[in-house]
Parts: structure tokens; sequence; C-alpha cells
């Protein structure tokens, strides 16, 4: 495996982690994870390629899919 799925794994692990944690504990490394993928996310689509980069993507959504509602419904109104 190469070394941006192996750090792609451990970030998955620490967002299963900060998941794990009380709502109040979670914004500090959730704000450290989402920092992480954009690099992350770039570094994969750098040695991997578009697809592999699109279900990276996808997954860090699925981590942020809560606050991202959130905000759509602020943005939309709803």
């Amino acid at each position: 495996m190469s070394p941006p799925l192996i750090i792609a794994s451990l970030w998955v692990l620490a967002a299963t982690v900060t998941a794990m944690l009380p709502m109040r504990l979670q914004y500090a490394p959730g704000l450290v994870l989402l920092a992480a993928a954009v690099p992350l996310l770039i570094w994969i689509g750098y040695d991997q390629g578009a697809w592999v980069t699109l279900f990276a993507f996808l997954a860090v959504l699925s981590l942020f899919r809560r606050p991202l509602a959130y905000f759509a419904r602020k943005a939309f109104g709803k």
C-alpha cells in the first residue's frame, strides 16, 4: 500500500476515535482532521489518480455530513 493510503487509513482511524468523543470535545480534533484532509486528498490525487481521490473525498464528506447539512440549511433558508 502506498504511503498516502496508509496515512489516509490512519486519518480514518483518528476520525473514528474523534466521533466517539462527547460532542463538546469533537470540535478541536475535527478541525485538525478537516485541515489535514485537504493536503492528504491532494497527495492521494497526485499518487493514486482521480478515482481513488474521489472515494477519499466522499469519505471526508461523510465525516462532516452533519455540519455540511447544517450550513446547507442555513444557506438555503430551511
